[in-house]
Order: structure tokens, then C-alpha cells, then sequence
């Protein structure tokens, strides 16, 4: 089972290199167009973090953090936020979040974004549906994080919440590929439900 997390671990590290170096963007931060960078778990929070991932499911996550709290630091933060929301537990996750000055809230979903994107980008929304509507939460103009909420939200039949969503989507992204499509799709098929 270790083994498979490692490999599991490698994979994601290294498409979040390769998403990084393609978007070339430093910011944590997105403006309407700018790509949205994804980036391998770094400094001292994300080496903590990458310690305890394996144990960031509902049955450990919180006996874990306990033990071996992260960094006090707004990346701990996140990390820990992202551990939580990893578990389930978005309640615990959202009340991480809140702890911190109104000014690190989005960098503390940045770093949740970063830990879920890659399962919605491998084509598991659902799974990663409750994370990115965290972030969209802390952080509204992160476009893939609203495109991934309205899609997952679509899948579990939170129609009303979808539509918002993919509507603020398509608003902030005008780039004519699959996401862009895809949304359409989606939209279409609930306005002929």
C-alpha cells in the first residue's frame, strides 16, 4: 500500500511541476484569465504535510493533527486545512481557515486548491467537489476551483448551486476549450431538465 502511495505521490508532484512550468505563474493569486498554478508541497508546512497525508482520511486525520499539529504558520494552515477537508471534513477545514486573518483566507484555499485539483482534473469531481467549493468560498475568482464546484455539484443533483456556479465559470473564463464546453453542456442540460 506504501508503495503505491509513493508512486501515487511522484505522479502528482511531478504534474504539478509540469502544470507550474507551463503556466508560469507566481502568484497564488489569479486575476480573470491568469493560468491557475499548481505547486508541489513546499517549505517547512508542506514537508509536514506530505508526513501526514497518508493519514488525512476521516478515521485519522484528527487524532494526527493532534499529535503532530503542523507549523504555526497560514501555510500550516492550509496544509491542515487541506488534510481536513482530505478526511471529509469540510466543517473542520472552513474553521481552519476562519482562524486566520481575513488577509490570508485565500492563500490558505490556495493551498486546499492545489492539494484537490489534481483528483478533478484526473476526472473525479465528485470526489474533489467538496474541496473546491471550500476554495471557492475563500477565494471566488479562482475559476477552475468554480468550474470543478459546478460540476460536482451538477453530479449530486445541487442544480441550483451548479448553474451559480458554471454561470460565475463561463463569466470569468472565455477560453474556447473542453472546460468552457463542458460547462455549456452542463448548463444546457439543466435548463432542459
Amino acid at each position: 500500500m506504501r508503495s503505491l502511495y509513493l508512486a501515487g505521490s511522484i505522479y502528482v508532484a511531478f504534474s504539478a511541476f509540469v502544470v507550474l512550468m507551463a503556466s508560469q505563474q507566481s502568484s497564488p493569486l489569479v486575476t480573470s484569465h491568469a493560468p491557475v498554478s499548481v505547486v508541489p508541497y513546499d517549505g517547512p508546512a508542506g514537508a509536514w504535510f506530505s508526513a501526514v497525508k497518508p493519514y488525512c482520511n476521516a478515521l485519522e486525520a484528527e487524532t494526527r493533527l493532534r499529535s503532530m499539529p503542523p507549523p504555526d504558520t497560514k501555510d500550516g494552515a492550509g496544509y491542515r486545512a487541506s488534510c481536513l477537508a482530505l478526511a471529509g471534513k469540510i466543517d473542520a477545514a472552513r474553521a481552519t481557515i476562519r482562524e486566520l486573518p481575513r488577509g490570508d483566507r485565500a492563500y490558505a484555499a490556495w493551498i486546499v486548491f492545489n492539494v484537490g485539483h489534481p483528483v478533478a482534473d484526473a476526472g473525479d469531481d465528485l470526489s474533489a467537489g467538496p474541496m473546491m467549493r471550500l476554495v471557492v468560498e475563500f477565494w471566488p475568482e479562482n475559476y477552475m476551483a468554480m468550474y470543478h464546484a459546478g460540476v460536482a455539484e451538477y453530479g449530486i443533483g445541487e442544480h441550483e448551486l451548479a448553474e451559480k456556479h458554471l454561470q460565475q465559470f463561463l463569466e470569468m473564463y472565455e477560453v474556447d476549450d473542453g472546460f468552457r464546453r463542458n460547462a455549456l453542456s452542463v448548463l444546457q442540460q439543466l435548463q432542459h431538465r
